[in-house]
This record gives structure tokens, sequence and C-alpha cells, in this order.
């Protein structure tokens, strides 16, 4: 087994990790890049921070659980960073890309933000739901479980809805994640063109240095 105490800390595009004393990192969580984590925030067990070509910063007392993904970009041209705000909590197995959390707003297990949108302060994003790119989650606002949220002022859809494929048509997600102008019904070659946007993203990982060496227990 191989462990850490302050997990895996990762040097990207020149950028390293910044983790306050009063954190908590643990051994197998992994910190890329531009990563701020501020006081007494508490990052768990295979949690991964990558912040690309952008940042992530993660205020006081924020928790991450387990498993959570947040990552950063700029790969459209515009910074997406990944900014929480005070005492947020990130349930296990969510992902967090781009965006921005308000102070005190809670993400349920598996709950999903997308690029550019906005928790306000107090905000519960419910087991399973999705805040799709460049929507605005009001202030102390409840999404349920496994809904979608979408659009500024916010509109909230049963997962099964019928509204769901014209709505997410109209967010032009391939344009927010990946800069792309693709045709909705072209899914084979937007895909192809947002897995290439990735794949150059991603290479530059070929340069990364771990910042020490982890030791064996």
């Amino acid at each position: 087994m191989i462990a850490h105490p302050s997990g895996i800390r990762v040097r990207h595009r020149g950028q390293e990790p910044r983790v306050h004393p009063s954190a908590y990192i643990a051994p197998t969580a992994t910190l890329v890049g531009d990563v701020v984590v501020g006081p007494r925030a508490r990052v768990m067990y295979g949690a991964v921070l990558d912040a690309e070509g952008s940042r992530i910063e993660i205020g006081e007392a924020a928790v991450i659980c387990e498993n959570a993904v947040l990552r950063a970009s700029a790969v459209t041209g515009v910074e997406q960073p990944v900014l929480l705000g005070d005492h947020v909590f990130v349930g296990p197995h969510a992902t967090l890309l781009g965006c921005r959390v308000d102070r005190c707003a809670y993400l349920a297990t598996a709950a999903t933000v997308l690029q550019t949108a906005r928790l306000g302060a107090g905000a519960v994003v419910a087991v399973g739901a999705l805040v799709h790119a460049r929507a605005v989650v009001p202030d102390e606002y409840f999404v349920p479980p496994y809904t979608v949220a979408l659009g500024d002022p916010l509109r909230v859809l049963a997962a099964g809805s019928d509204e769901v494929p014209d709505a997410i048509r109209g967010v032009d997600f391939a344009g927010v994640a990946f800069g792309i102008d693709a045709e909705w019904t072209d899914r084979v070659s937007r895909y192809e063109r947002s897995a290439e946007v990735r794949v150059r993203e991603f290479g530059a990982h070929a340069d990364d240095e771990l910042m020490d060496e982890p030791r064996p227990t």
C-alpha cells in the first residue's frame, strides 16, 4: 500500500497545489496544478482536484467527500475555474466542472454541476441531480433528487421529462464546455471533436511531476 500524509500532489503546467496547514488531505486524494485548499478544509479518499489550465479554490471548512471529481479548464479560451466557498459540502461521487459554489451550499451523493454554472449560498443539489452548464441556482434553492436544473431563471425538470432534450439543446453544451460549434443532431461529429479537445488538454499531463515521493507503509 502507498500512502502520503498530504495526498498525491502533482505539479502541472508549472503550477503546484497549496494546502493550508490546518487542512486535511487524505492519502489517496489527488491535487493537480493550481489548487488552493483553505483552512480546515477536508479532502477525503479518492477525491481528484484537477486544475488543468485554470485553477481550483477550496474555502474554509469545505468538505469534499470520497471519489468526488473537481475539474477546471480553459479550453474554450476563457478560464472556467472551480470555486468553492466556505463550509461547502461536496458528497461522495459528485462531479463539479468549471463552476462556482457559494458558501454553505450542499451537494449530495452523485450530484453533478457543469461548466459555468453557479450555486448560490445555502443551495442544495440533492442525490443524483444535475445542474447543467450556465445554470444559476438561487440562494437556498433546493434542486430535488434525480432532476435536471437549467437556465437563468432556473428551470427544474424531471429526468424523464419530454422537455429535457430540447432544454439541453438550448444550453449549447458543446460550445460552453469544449469551445466548438457543432450541430445538435450530428452527434458523431460533435463527440469526435469534443474528444479531440480533451485529448489536447489532457496531453499536457505528460509533463506532470510528483511534488514529493509517497512513502510505503
